[in-house]
């Protein structure tokens, strides 16, 4: 994983973990690597990892037990409600900036009308 500068490396982490978790990569019950294996892996401390498990875990994104370790929330609704979240942010982000370029409502859904069938 490459960190970028503009973001905290707490919450990269955090990101990069909701998109394993929404992608699949990470299941539901599965358990998360330990903070210190993640904190070796990625060359960071220890105390940065347990900051990005403690905003996944305020997130009901995971959950820790005492002596076994952080385990992905078997609540399914919860990791739909993120992916759904995170589509809307892209979408949101897209719609923004394809109105800043000078694109219509109309012009915007021709367009991915038009890419949607291509990709078929």
């Amino acid at each position: 994983m490459k960190f970028e500068n503009n973001l905290p490396i707490y919450v990269q982490i955090v990101d990069y973990l909701k998109s394993q978790i929404i992608s699949g990569v990470l299941k539901e019950g599965d358990k998360l690597p330990s903070v210190r294996e993640i904190a070796t892996e990625l060359k960071v401390n220890p105390n940065t990892v347990q900051r990005s498990y403690q905003e996944l875990e305020r997130e009901n994104l995971v959950f820790t037990q005492r002596g076994m370790g952080t385990f992905v929330t078997e609540d399914k609704k919860v990791i739909k409600d993120l992916k759904k979240n995170l589509a809307n942010n892209i979408l949101n982000n897209f719609i923004e900036d394809m109105k800043a370029i000078g694109f219509s409502s109309n012009d915007i859904i021709e367009l991915i009308n038009e890419r949607v069938k291509e990709e078929k």
